[in-house]
């Protein structure tokens, strides 16, 4: 696509979406097809895995080899990250994950929680992001990053922790497999406000969405796939462009 065409309204046969579509999918999945959010987890992070590892098999690296860094933030996107970290241990990975702190009286959501108990009793190593935490030297020492900061729910500029983590992302130089997104970049427009990750591979969870596809956003988003994540066909089509 050259920068004057327009997002296509499909994309491999599935429809092109924007957030706020996305989140009625969400809904109507849960709310209408009785599927509770907790499996749609599961399986985002089950296909991340699986996907992540063919990424490294690409690149000649076998599962038990491979070391790789795990990036949550607080949200569903960090949470769909704690569930690829148990596949990708599970896996024979060495796996080191690195959350974002909760913010103050508010802890992380539910979902979140859940996974980071289930981690845990994977084995599944992780740390709070802090400036003890190691993430430089754990980086320096891995054979890629996933990217699991920020999904469609977020906007404006990386802050905070999220901010640190992209910095050290973008200085260690490795690759960044993202989940959903590339963290900075907005779902609906593919521009970023200069805080910012880029991604040599792009696991878009369920749909494709518009701000994916921008033609400014290529370099940013690298080899994109879209991945099922157990949403029924009939409710893709139900919120399909008409």
């Amino acid at each position: 696509m050259s920068p004057k065409e327009p997002i296509p309204e499909r994309w491999e046969g599935l429809p092109v979406v924007n957030s706020a579509r996305m989140r009625a999918l969400d809904f109507d999945a849960t709310a209408r097809f009785s599927i509770p959010a907790a499996d749609l987890m599961e399986n985002a992070g089950r296909a991340v895995a699986r996907e992540t590892l063919a990424f490294f098999k690409e690149r000649g690296v076998e599962p038990a080899q491979a070391k790789i860094v795990i990036c949550c933030g607080r949200g569903a996107n960090g949470g769909d990250g704690l569930v690829a970290a148990r596949f990708l241990r599970e896996a024979g990975a060495g796996v080191l994950v690195f959350l974002c702190p909760s913010k103050k009286d508010a802890g992380y959501p539910e979902l979140v929680r859940l996974n980071l108990q289930k981690a845990s009793a994977a084995g599944v190593e992780r740390r709070e992001t802090g400036p003890e935490s190691g993430l430089a030297a754990a980086l320096a020492s891995c054979d890629a990053v996933l990217d699991a900061l920020l999904g469609t729910g977020s906007s404006g500029k990386p802050a905070g922790a999220i901010h640190h983590m992209i910095q050290e992302i973008n200085r260690s130089k490795k690759p960044v497999v993202a989940v959903d997104l590339p963290t900075g970049l907005h779902p609906d427009t593919g521009y970023h406000s200069g805080a910012y990750l880029t991604a040599d591979l792009t696991l878009a969870l369920g749909l494709p969405k518009k701000g994916l596809l921008a033609p400014h956003a290529k370099r940013f988003v690298g080899t994109l796939k879209v991945l099922d994540i157990g949403y029924p066909p009939e409710l893709i089509e139900e919120i399909a462009p008409k």
